[in-house]
């Protein structure tokens, strides 16, 4: 398997995503509303909430307005007064809060997720060893959670929202 990240890769236990047009990725395009504001991306508003953690509310307008998730996250990576404790503890339900709202308001997006039954969600990104396990899907140690170099925050994240949506 030949895989890019665009493609969503699936095993008896995983679901291994990266990359749009995947639905389970950060920068796929989905519009959703919280709290009467719209949002493009989940990774609006992931950074739109960090922005609002730490009051920064110049930022958080930049945020808002941009169109590109990764314009998106390199502004929230400028959040002023941003403290890494803070950010550690409430990242996590944000990304829920942010994917429950996704997944909920667009019954096409709640079927997808619904449909990967009890696999677990896994980002493939080798890159990130946060959100993602910090290797590609076609890599053989995707295949074991033991040898994966991060922490799945993003896969676990959907799997709790799929929890909440899907029942089970």
């Amino acid at each position: 398997m030949a895989f890019d990240g665009s493609q969503v890769v699936t095993t008896d236990r995983f679901v291994f995503f990266w990359k749009p047009p995947a639905a389970f990725s950060q920068w796929t395009r989905s519009h959703f509303t919280v709290d009467g504001v719209e949002y493009t991306h989940a990774e609006q508003f992931m950074m739109a909430e960090k922005a609002r953690l730490f009051d920064d509310r110049a930022m958080l307008a930049r945020i808002l307005e941009a169109v590109d998730p990764s314009v998106q996250k390199k502004l929230g990576q400028a959040v002023r007064g941003f403290d890494e404790e803070v950010w550690y503890r409430e990242r996590v339900d944000i990304v829920v809060r942010g994917n429950s709202a996704k997944f909920s308001q667009s019954d096409k997006l709640r079927r997808v997720l619904c449909d990967t039954g009890d696999r677990l969600l896994v980002e493939a990104s080798p890159y990130d060893r946060i959100w993602g396990i910090g290797l590609r899907a076609d890599d053989p140690r995707a295949a074991d959670p033991r040898q994966w170099r991060g922490e799945n925050l993003l896969g676990s994240a959907l799997v709790a929202v799929r929890g909440r949506l899907c029942g089970g």
